[in-house]
């Protein structure tokens, strides 16, 4: 398999075309390096003036090749007349395979020029033991070691800048990509306040305009209509406040506390006014759980804000789904992390009693695993109650921890029966 040349770069090609005009106009008006003693006069000359001009094309596709023909070149130039054209070539030759040969042969051949531009300086001040002799080690130095080092200073800025630009490039793809998951996060956050805030509500319209519709009672649907327009109260002006802060980048619009545990026995007391039997549990007492009836009992805030809005999910789900019954929360402070579980009566439903499309379980299971804590959501007791149960760290997920969320949904009224487990 025959190797083809490599097609030369434009700019060799001008620096080779120059070369050798330049050398032609030398030859021509008859100047030289060795006023005309060479040991080959006349246009032999031309033969090494050529052959480095030829080897120019060569500087930056084949630089070790090139350089080592035009030392050859160099040495032949020695037993002509000689050219300057034909020295200067060299060390352009000498410059290009630095700056464009491999990496061991840019930091070699500095050290090998040096040395030898020392040891011609010492040899022919041996020989002619007169201080001219010292004109040829400064000649040798300017021919290899000074464009050598040239190329090497050279080639040490343009690795340092390339350097620079791959450490600018990734910095801004990170960049980029801790964007990218900011917006991410923000996004799933907004959608899991904005399922907490507005679903009860919904849920609750939804449940009693049914009501409403399907009893021809007069009492009855006044009570309805009445608990619907509360809650349509209620959920508009949640969403008035929620459109507000998004669209107000001024600072004006301060974000509303985020909910605590103080507020549960708000929270039980309007699922109680939607019409559901709801029991509310400390069996450490209110303290313990984080009330404010002693001090230092208080939770880390993201802990409570995960513990009301998973209670707050579990009561809007027992509305849309739970059998009539008792649903009962519970809240238990441990030694490291806070128990919440809400039990509701379960039976199978050819549908829910409000629309729903399962986010709630997506958010708490988030909730829950931003903390690293665990959660599962699933049928007990021999499949009478449904139970949510979540263990919230008490450190407020700070600490890495191995612990991850684990799901487990057991399929509402009118669900497959297959369960899912996600891990």
């Amino acid at each position: 398999m025959s190797a083809t040349l490599p097609r030369p770069h434009r700019h060799d090609v001008l620096i080779a075309v120059a070369g050798l005009g330049f050398g032609l106009l030398l030859w021509g008006i008859g100047l030289d390096n060795q006023g005309g003693e060479g040991l080959l006069g006349g246009s032999w000359v031309l033969l090494p003036l050529a052959l480095m001009s030829a080897l120019e094309l060569l500087r930056r596709t084949r630089p070790r090749f090139a350089l080592l023909a035009g030392t050859l070149a160099l040495v032949g130039d020695q037993f002509t007349d000689g050219s300057l054209s034909t020295v200067v070539m060299y060390t352009d030759l000498m410059y290009a395979a630095v700056v464009y040969g491999s990496p061991a042969l840019a930091r070699r051949l500095p050290v090998t020029t040096g040395l030898i531009t020392v040891g011609v300086t010492i040899g022919f001040l041996a020989w002619f033991r007169t201080p001219e002799a010292l004109l040829v080690g400064v000649v040798t130095g300017l021919v290899s070691f000074a464009p050598a080092c040239t190329g090497a200073l050279l080639r040490d800025h343009r690795d340092a800048a390339e350097a620079a630009r791959l450490r600018a490039e990734q910095t801004a793809l990170l960049a980029e990509m801790d964007r990218a998951q900011a917006v991410a996060a923000e996004r799933a956050r907004m959608a899991r306040e904005l399922h907490d805030l507005v679903a009860n509500h919904l849920s609750a319209i939804a449940i009693h305009s049914t009501a409403a519709l399907s009893l021809n009672e007069e009492k009855t649907t006044r009570e309805a209509l009445a608990v619907i327009r509360e809650n349509s109260v209620d959920g508009l002006a949640e969403m008035r406040r929620l459109i507000g802060i998004l669209r107000d980048d001024s600072g004006e619009h301060e974000p509303a506390a985020a909910p605590t545990l103080d507020g549960l026995a708000q929270l039980v007391e309007g699922a109680r006014t939607n019409g559901l039997d709801v029991e509310l549990r400390y069996p450490d007492g209110p303290a313990a759980t984080g009330g404010r009836e002693e001090p230092g009992a208080a939770l880390p805030a993201p802990v409570e804000l995960a513990a009301y809005r998973i209670v707050q999910e579990s009561l809007t789900n027992a509305l849309k789904h739970a059998a009539p019954g008792r649903v009962t929360v519970t809240l238990r402070r441990g030694p490291e992390a806070l128990e919440v579980r809400v039990r509701s009566p379960y039976a199978r439903r050819s549908g829910p009693r409000a629309p729903g499309g399962g986010a709630g379980l997506v958010g708490m299971r988030e909730r829950v695993a931003l903390l690293r804590g665990e959660f599962t959501a699933e049928v007990a007791d021999g499949g009478g109650v449904w139970e949510v149960r979540a263990g919230l760290p008490l450190d407020g997920g700070a600490e890495p921890a191995r612990r991850t969320a684990r799901t487990v949904r057991a399929p509402w009224p009118g669900r497959s029966e297959d369960e899912e487990r996600p891990g």
